[in-house]
């Protein structure tokens, strides 16, 4: 690899793993400030929801601004929206509840043009060979920030009592992502493409021997685990614990194995061996569920939580890298790889509404442990899709 193009990686994973530190002491903690107020997982379901709407309107409408005009500065505005959005919940204070949906977009419109920039950036600095070793870095960062963030986090709240440290918390990601637009000046100008294709993500879709067919339902399958687990496991944890302290030692011991699974993974994952990663990651990410059929505790979930640190990046890394070869595997895919990178995050959008779309209505029905506990069964099972749509793909070596 290129000196240069090195030093723009690296400084990428630091611009990542400073909006990442950042999501993780303030993010981790934002669904139980709301649940505090409001003790409705009904509510939360919907802040998850508005924030998944926000996120994939927001990588289709800002593809235009990435691809067109300047990428860098759709990344300084998701940092910068992001630290909007802090400051509004620390004005908002204890009445954030009532704010649900406006919260949420704002959170959600954030997340989607940072990672939209950040995603092409990605693509355009890496190649085939060295996407599984960068991946593995990325995934050994943001384990680092899950152990440093949300530990700090849960200490602080605790011991100053509630709200004054919460925030403190939101004064401390307000920080880090100003940091992180700074050091963004320092990334290197990427060249604009040609006009975007506003409707190109379905055309893809539609066209005869797309692989992204496979593709974009493999995506829709992970989404649809990732649309309940990301918010209901913190809470439950915090539930289970009954204090933030709880789920900051959570979040510490569960990043800390991923770290080591992360860069293991990341060393030595090749690609000759992502069909039969993902399947068996796929596999044990159900059965580290198992443990809750029995009872729902801080244990149990603790137990689920190592699990699934240790194996998801076997499902992960052949997701992400196989994604973004899709992207580069012709010169036209090449010139087309905002609208893919918009592709696949609406693909992934769909999955996360729809799996909190069937949370909403169980719950209308049964709020019971034994309910939510089948229902992170059946959810947490959808991997399996994910490598059964995928399999052909990865088994050619694609």
């Amino acid at each position: 690899m290129d000196k240069q193009i090195r030093h723009q990686t690296v400084l990428m994973l630091a611009v990542n793993t400073l909006y990442i530190l950042a999501g993780a002491l303030a993010g981790t903690f934002l669904n139980v400030y709301i649940w505090k107020s409001r003790p409705d997982f009904a509510a939360i379901g919907w802040f998850a929801a508005a924030q998944q709407l926000a996120l994939g309107l927001s990588f289709w409408l800002g593809g235009k601004w990435v691809k067109e005009y300047q990428k860098m500065n759709a990344l300084r505005v998701g940092l910068a929206v992001s630290g909007i959005f802090y400051l509004l919940v620390l004005l908002a204070g204890t009445k954030a509840a009532s704010y649900i949906w406006p919260l949420g977009l704002l959170l959600g419109l954030s997340i989607g043009l940072f990672w939209l920039a950040s995603n092409t950036i990605y693509f355009e600095i890496t190649d085939a060979e060295n996407r599984d070793f960068w991946g593995g870095w990325m995934g050994l960062l943001g384990s680092l920030t899950g152990i440093v963030g949300p530990w700090t986090s849960g200490w602080l709240i605790t011991r100053l009592n509630g709200t004054q440290g919460y925030r403190m918390v939101f004064i401390a990601s307000l920080c880090l992502y100003i940091l992180a637009a700074i050091l963004s000046f320092f990334l290197r100008k990427r060249p604009a493409g040609s006009g975007y294709l506003w409707l190109e993500p379905w055309r893809e879709l539609r066209r005869s021997g797309s692989h992204w067919r496979p593709a974009a339902a493999a995506l829709m399958f992970q989404g649809i685990r990732e649309g309940v687990f990301s918010f209901l496991i913190g809470l439950l944890v915090y539930i289970a614990a009954r204090k933030e302290s709880g789920l900051g030692q959570f979040t510490l011991i569960t990043s800390a194995v991923a770290l080591v699974s992360y860069w293991l993974a990341g060393k030595w994952f090749k690609p000759r061996y992502r069909s039969a990663g993902m399947l068996t990651g796929a596999v044990l990410l159900v059965l580290v569920i198992t443990p809750l059929l029995w009872k729902v505790n801080y244990m149990t979930l603790l137990a689920m939580g190592i699990g699934t640190s240790l194996f998801l990046p076997l499902y992960m890394l052949p997701m992400l890298s196989t994604g973004f070869d899709l992207m580069g595997e012709t010169e036209e895919a090449v010139e087309k790889r905002v609208e893919l990178v918009v592709l696949r995050e609406l693909s992934l959008m769909t999955g996360r509404l729809l799996g909190t779309a069937v949370f909403l209505v169980i719950l209308s029905f049964s709020q019971s442990a034994a309910v939510l506990t089948g229902l992170l069964l059946a959810l947490g099972a959808s991997p399996l899709g994910g490598w059964l749509a995928l399999r052909r793909l990865l088994q050619a070596g694609r």
